[in-house]
């Protein structure tokens, strides 16, 4: 199990402190592999953005025009954290039915 997130994220580590056998990627020093990505958005699309994060608050507004991929790849703390890849499977944040889904 893969949760590609940032190491300074609150949230990240709650899900890395819960699941068993995890192991954290952080995406500004690693990257999301392509094919993860590529996965991520066609399965998210727009959810795949932090809205309410810094980072997005400091786009200007043509910035923000970008597509999802574009901006992630260009700012990876624009990418709502974190994105767990398990069993083939890929889940997003750290909510009570991520949780549900992950914490058997």
């Amino acid at each position: 199990m893969r949760i590609y997130g940032l190491k300074s994220c609150d949230t990240c580590r709650k899900a890395l402190k819960s699941l068993e056998g995890a192991v954290l990627v952080d995406i500004r020093a690693d990257g999301v592999p392509d094919d993860v990505m590529a996965r991520a958005l066609t399965q998210f699309g727009e959810k795949l953005l932090n809205r309410r994060s810094t980072t997005w608050r400091g786009l200007s507004e043509a910035e923000r025009q970008g597509t999802p991929g574009a901006l992630i790849a260009a700012h990876p703390a624009v990418m709502k954290r974190p994105l767990i890849e398990a069993g083939g499977q890929l889940f997003l944040g750290w909510d009570k039915d991520v949780q549900a889904a992950l914490l058997r």
